[in-house]
């Protein structure tokens, strides 16, 4: 069993991010707008401001009540977009539910999209002419590229039909020349979809969801799913068990979380780069 090491990945690909900020001159900053005190967020933004300060990135934060009103950020949006310092906008995901998530998304203009959240930016991905992507799906595939795994070929079973996930990720693989059968909460017999994969892509954020007996001989497990129990950080796989049978397997906490932040880097340098030369 081989250990997908996210959080060594992340670190070349970061400081390699660090080295070509600084070689070309690059000016970039990174505009978060975060509603609300949502726990999982606070973490997600600190650890973003951190990774951007450290290569060189700079961050202005908006941090915003959540009694906010949707008029409000939609407005802040835009002026973010006509603001010629700012390289990109990230809009903290969960939003309360009084905003409207996806108004929000489109209205980031597309040379701003660090998320790849946008109908734009989605439609690009599923027409095979990527531009900005989806960090965490970007992330699994660069961790994947990293171990030299070539999907080609391969049956893989994805447990996750989210927009921030699952949807832009079914096109990153399909691309790869991958089989891919998607699954989510209403799948059957999930576990003889799981059985006959060669990899298999889990995010669904309930705590060792995916047993041993799920899992083929030699098959490639990447656990997306973050769950807390007591105290404890734990993903959708039931590491333990499931690695005895893998012949890769992501860890969770040091897996695909290190790999999403090292794309919003990744999204951010590419963004500065096409106005550069633009």
């Amino acid at each position: 069993m081989t250990l997908l090491d996210g959080k060594k990945v992340s670190k070349e690909i970061r400081d390699n991010l660090k080295e070509e900020i600084k070689s070309k001159h690059l000016k970039i900053k990174l505009a978060i707008i975060w509603v609300g005190n949502n726990e999982a967020s606070s973490i997600y933004v600190n650890n973003k401001i951190k990774k951007c300060e450290n290569a060189g990135i700079a961050t202005e934060l908006y941090h915003l009540d959540d009694t906010v009103e949707e008029e409000e950020v939609l407005r802040l949006i835009k002026k973010l977009n006509n603001d010629e310092s700012v390289t990109g906008i990230l809009v903290q995901s969960p939003l309360p539910k009084t905003i409207d998530e996806k108004k929000c998304f489109d209205l980031i203009a597309e040379n701003k999209d660090v998320d790849g959240f946008s109908s734009i930016s989605m439609g690009n991905l599923c027409l095979g002419n990527p531009h900005n992507v989806a960090c965490t799906p970007k992330g699994i595939i660069r961790l994947l590229e990293a171990y030299n795994i070539d999907l080609e070929g391969l049956n893989v079973c994805l447990i996750n039909r989210s927009n921030i996930v699952g949807k832009p990720l079914f096109h990153l693989l399909i691309a790869k020349n991958a089989t891919v059968v998607m699954c989510h909460s209403k799948t059957e017999n999930l576990a003889k979809i799981t059985k006959e994969a060669d990899v298999i892509i889990s995010a669904v954020g309930k705590p060792h969801f995916i047993t041993e007996d799920m899992v083929k001989k030699g098959a490639i497990v990447v656990d997306v799913g973050i769950s807390r129990v007591d105290g404890k950080v734990i993903g959708d796989v039931d590491f333990d068990n499931v690695s005895k049978k893998a012949s890769f397997i992501t860890p969770v906490p040091g897996g695909v979380g290190p790999m999403t932040i090292a794309m919003v880097l990744d999204n951010l340098v590419n963004l500065a780069k096409e106005k550069k030369n633009g």
